[in-house]
């Protein structure tokens, strides 16, 4: 039977934690051992869902919330009048056993406030752990966060009995932590990021040549950075990003939407960042990860900002007509690769079925290829579908509609709007289209009905 002073912590400290993003599969794949509880799936673990409507698979949970620091973004702030409470590292353990052996959860995230100051915060944490994996025997997935400015002889602790561990970037600029988060500095942060980095390349290389090395975080590590809380641009979050995975190689760099709701009232934000800007910067960072593009290539200096109406891929290919249409049977990897509708998998099965066969539209389709983006970047054998033709206009306002062209469109007939749409169905996407830009506080280009609705015209042609 759980006390109810601990479930009123649970709370507490669960609702506290739901800002910290930690909705990934595991990353690590460890097998039960005998006399052991739990094991480690590399394919992710169960799904469930927190009050804020994140999907998750651990239990999610402040060691407290009780704060040294404050941080004007920050619900938990020093300053900030909410409940608090702590978790007392025999009273946390025991409860995420409880839980796992209910079978509520399969796993732990683990993040903390700062009591007093780094070190001692991360001592608590340190035997909150310890007395999991070596009291309780649990061998199953956690995930821990650091606290920036710890000892590195702590985190190296904390590494050896988790399996990913992370530091909280905060912020896209030091400009924007030092006039939000004071007690926090950009050394403080980047040097347990360093350390991680080198540790973690120590323990790859140990492990070539020690059969029984000491593991450390096996998941690699991660960040997490708030958007929307500061002016920073799109064109500046990724480039932060790009030379974090490029120095730290990093596992995952996390976007979370800055949520008014507990921050400080002087700053000033006009309100909930949509959450088509958070998507929009994975969609980006999958870019980086996986498709070869660089941050300069997705935006610049002219386009400081995301395309709202575009994910980046299809935007820069529009920005980029020179370049297609790519030849299915005969392009290179890379180069399938930037063709919107094209995914890693699909332009693997690409490759390796044409070395066999030629191609067909029918048969991307069944590869997985979205063919409603693709078709109008493409061609097969040396044909378009549909006799297309390479027009940005054209193509924009086929995307934006979201309808199948006339099989029939031929260049040069009348192919400036969708069969279904017409101009009222164009004029209606402009006059609704406006309200997804609502809450993009930091792009200026944004805000103004006449600029947004110039900015469709610039898209799509003239009516």
């Amino acid at each position: 039977m759980i006390d109810m002073e601990i479930l009123e912590k649970l709370r507490i400290l669960s609702d506290a934690a739901k800002y910290d993003s930690a909705c990934t599969s595991s990353g690590s794949d460890r097998k039960g051992k005998p006399g052991q509880l739990g094991s480690a799936v590399n394919a992710g673990i169960c799904h469930s869902f927190t009050s804020d409507g994140r999907c998750v698979s651990l239990l999610k949970v402040l060691q407290t919330n009780i704060c040294a620091y404050d941080c004007k973004y920050c619900a938990n702030r020093r300053s900030n009048d909410v409940p608090r409470a702590a978790f007392t590292p025999e009273e946390l353990s025991e409860l995420t056993i409880q839980f796992y052996r209910r079978n509520y959860i399969e796993g732990l995230f683990l993040s903390s406030a700062v009591l007093n100051d780094p070190d001692y915060t991360t001592e608590m944490m340190l035997r909150t752990l310890t007395l999991l994996r070596k009291q309780y025997r649990y061998n199953g997935y956690i995930h821990a966060k650091c606290i920036p400015g710890a000892d590195p002889a702590l985190i190296a602790q904390v590494g050896e009995m988790v399996d990913r561990i992370s530091v909280n970037i905060e912020l896209p600029s030091e400009t924007s932590l030092t006039s939000l988060a004071p007690e926090k500095s950009k050394s403080s942060i980047l040097k347990p990021m360093g350390f991680i980095a080198g540790r973690l390349k120590e323990t790859k290389s140990e492990a070539l040549v020690l059969r029984n090395a000491q593991a450390f975080a096996p998941a690699g590590h991660a960040t997490q950075m708030i958007i929307g809380a500061t002016p920073d641009t799109d064109l500046q979050i990724i480039r932060l990003s790009e030379g974090l995975y490029n120095r730290y190689q990093l596992k995952r760099v996390f976007y979370s939407a800055f949520l008014p709701a507990g921050a400080d009232k002087s700053l000033a934000v006009a309100g909930p960042v949509p959450l088509l800007r958070e998507h929009r910067l994975y969609q980006a960072d999958w870019l980086l990860r996986f498709y070869g593009f660089s941050a300069g290539e997705i935006l610049d200096e002219r386009n400081p900002n995301f395309n709202v109406f575009f994910d980046p891929k299809c935007d820069w290919a529009l920005r980029h007509l020179d370049l297609f249409p790519v030849e299915i049977m005969r392009a290179d990897k890379e180069a399938l690769l930037r063709v919107p509708g094209l995914g890693v998998r699909s332009v693997e099965r690409i490759i390796a079925a044409r070395r066999s066969a030629p191609l067909s539209f029918e048969a991307l389709k069944r590869m997985g290829a979205v063919m409603k983006r693709a078709q109008y970047f493409i061609t097969v054998g040396g044909k378009t579908l549909h006799s297309l033709k390479m027009d940005a206009g054209f193509i924009a306002q086929n995307l934006l509609i979201g309808h199948r062209i006339k099989p029939d469109v031929r260049p040069g007939a009348s192919e400036q709007l969708s069969m279904l749409g017409g101009a009222g169905e164009l004029l209606a996407l402009k006059a609704g289209g406006t309200q997804a830009f609502a809450g993009f506080g930091s792009m200026p280009n944004m805000l103004a009905a006449p600029a947004r609705e110039a900015y469709v015209q610039s898209l799509t042609g003239e009516l």
